[in-house]
């Protein structure tokens, strides 16, 4: 049971899975790594995450209804469930509560931070701690734009496209891109820094010996923030690539910047981030195999070193498997 998360390397992990507008009166349903998962809040507004799946006869819980108690009510046979998952009643089977604690639905730890929900990939238990949540989400006179979409592809193939700098000047070179696309020549070289973090690694990119471009942190084990250097302003993009099953992922693109966060110049640069992002979906869906092979199945040079980082991370996590999932995985290999 549930060992989507193990087959997909995403065990034990924290990861945003919906947008806070998105769960409202009613359960949003939805699938994690081939798992099906129902949000839903309660009477007093806290956002609960359980196993789509009443333990009675396996029906979708999603398709149920929240009472005025705050407790899931199954579509089926009518069976109803707190937040923690405890079964707090069956019609027509009178029992004591203690009797009860047997019918209980699997839970998951779920955070609500920065306009996000967080879900812990570990049923049944408390996570060892916080997610890797960015502060900035949070900032006071900060504009935060959200925006998702589902790509055709294993999650790891968008995760190393938003780790990777060497295609900005190729996918994007009308906009991101552009920049380094008038400087660079036949014979340009572009050096790569990686350095661990607590959280993942952090890399940079200069072109011919010259000054950083910017800073690209990877947040383990689906997330990346870019920070775009610009004088005495903020301006952040976060991108999570969240596996929905083997051959889908939702993006979900969250900027966060204090300049021009008014309409109808804030409409205009919104929309100029979402574009960024469907430039690379072509090449991303084009991907052989769809999910990361072993690195000596591709080819690969020195300006990889940030997507191979992340590869040998991924690789390693799930050859570990469920059980060894637990502990916190040690800073990704930079060699290479």
């Amino acid at each position: 049971m549930l060992d989507g998360f193990a087959k997909e390397g995403f065990a034990d992990v924290w990861t945003p899975v919906a947008m806070s507008r998105e769960v409202g009166r009613n359960p949003l349903g939805l699938t994690l790594a081939s798992e099906r998962i129902v949000l839903f809040r309660d009477n007093e507004g806290r956002v609960s995450a359980l196993h789509d799946q009443c333990p009675h006869r396996g029906v979708k819980l999603s398709l149920g209804k929240v009472g005025e108690d705050g407790c899931l009510e199954c579509p089926f046979h009518g069976w109803r469930f707190a937040a923690g998952g405890a079964c707090s009643h069956i019609p027509l089977n009178p029992m004591p509560e203690e009797k009860r604690r047997r019918f209980s639905a699997t839970a998951f730890p779920v955070r609500e931070r920065g306009g996000l929900i967080w879900l812990y990939t570990r049923p049944g238990a408390e996570a060892p701690e916080e997610p890797p949540f960015p502060e900035a989400l949070e900032r006071k006179g900060v504009r935060v734009h959200m925006y998702a979409e589902t790509w055709k592809a294993h999650w790891t193939r968008p995760m190393e496209n938003m780790l990777d700098a060497p295609h900005l000047p190729f996918v994007h070179r009308r906009t991101i891109g552009m920049g380094v696309r008038r400087r660079i020549t036949k014979d340009s070289k572009m050096e790569m820094e990686v350095s661990p973090t607590p959280t993942g690694f952090r890399t940079s990119w200069r072109l011919e010996g010259g000054p950083a471009e910017a800073d690209l942190d990877w947040m383990r084990p689906n997330g990346m923030c870019l920070t775009v250097p610009i004088p005495d302003r903020l301006l952040r993009l976060h991108m999570w690539c969240i596996p929905v099953d083997a051959h889908h992922t939702r993006m979900l693109q969250v900027t966060a910047r204090d300049f021009l966060r008014f309409q109808p110049f804030a409409a205009v640069l919104d929309a100029f981030t979402r574009s960024v992002l469907r430039e690379d979906r072509a090449s991303v869906e084009s991907s052989a195999p769809s999910e990361v092979p072993p690195v000596s199945q591709e080819r690969s040079v020195a300006t990889d070193r940030a997507t191979l980082a992340f590869r040998r991370w991924y690789l390693e996590r799930k050859k570990r498997g469920p059980l060894e999932a637990a502990p916190r995985p040690e800073a990704p290999s930079l060699a290479g």
